[in-house]
């Protein structure tokens, strides 16, 4: 298990590797990484603001709950925080299971519950150079609520 808040980038490939490595019972690994994009032109960076250390008890507290409800052999979940472009990586979850189902729905529940209830707060640096605070959408709480 791992958990991690952070200003560093990531390596996708390693950290969802590193789930399999050297194991005979995990049969799936599913990965998601979140993509800062750049709006068509319009967005020259976003930053996330947290305090690290509640980020991190949050996180934990999801990674338990999807153990809870999943047969898990691992689960990886990296967000970033501080300035990020478009093509950076913001955060990744991946979820290895002996099966695909159990993964495949753990990281689908992951993402779903790290949209809603970890505590990121996020800005955007706009081209124009306008700054504006992201609000929550109604469609990542009714995501949420399906679980």
């Amino acid at each position: 298990m791992v958990v991690r808040v952070t200003e560093a980038p990531f390596d996708l490939g390693r950290e969802a590797q590193a789930l399999s490595h050297g194991r005979t019972d995990v049969g799936a690994v599913v990965t998601f990484s979140g993509i800062c994009r750049d709006e068509a032109g319009a967005l020259n960076a976003l930053t996330l603001e947290c305090y690290v250390e509640m980020a991190e008890a949050e996180l934990l507290r999801l990674e338990a709950e999807a153990r809870s409800r999943w047969p898990l052999t691992g689960v990886t979940i990296i967000h970033r925080h501080g300035r990020i472009v478009p093509g950076e990586d913001i955060m990744m979850v991946a979820v290895a299971s002996a099966h695909r189902a159990a993964a495949f729905e753990a990281a689908m529940f992951l993402m779903d519950y790290l949209k809603t209830r970890a505590p990121f707060w996020k800005s955007e640096e706009l081209s124009d150079g306008a700054r504006s605070w992201v609000a929550a959408k109604a469609e990542d709480d009714a995501a949420a609520a399906r679980w």
